[in-house]
């Protein structure tokens, strides 16, 4: 069987100059590229290892539902002291959809709100 691994999360976005500066001021991804595919801005970005990319839609174009929803429901970065960092960025003005909990000894989840209702799961896993 061949081996696959992950290359890239693709997102679209209304304006995605502010959804690139959202990824870097929020969570430290460093921009990689700028080019121009079909006539569309794409920003290519590196987050913690994983390649993003953000393509501009044209206006008029329908945003996601609410979850839940059949698809991708969310990413998840990974991050250790989920208190530490959810106090970082509600000072930022982050919008959390659920705060910081302990689903067991040992993981710690919450959830925000990215750009363009991207739903992004911050997991702190710790050794049980």
């Amino acid at each position: 069987m061949p081996e696959y691994r992950c290359d890239h999360v693709h997102l679209r976005s209304a304006d995605v100059n502010a959804a690139a500066a959202f990824y870097m001021g929020m969570f430290g991804a460093t921009e990689n590229f700028r080019r121009t595919v079909d006539g569309m801005l794409r920003i290519g970005l590196n987050l913690g290892g994983l390649t993003l990319f953000i393509d501009q839609v044209p206006e008029g174009t329908p945003s996601s539902p609410p979850p839940p929803f059949i698809g991708i429901e969310h990413i998840c970065l990974a991050v250790s002291g989920l208190d530490v960092a959810a106090a970082e960025l509600k000072s930022k003005g982050v919008t959390f959809v659920s705060e910081p909990r302990q689903a067991r000894p040992g993981l710690s989840f919450a959830f925000i709100e990215g750009p363009d209702r991207v739903r992004i799961e911050l997991v702190d896993r710790k050794p049980a």
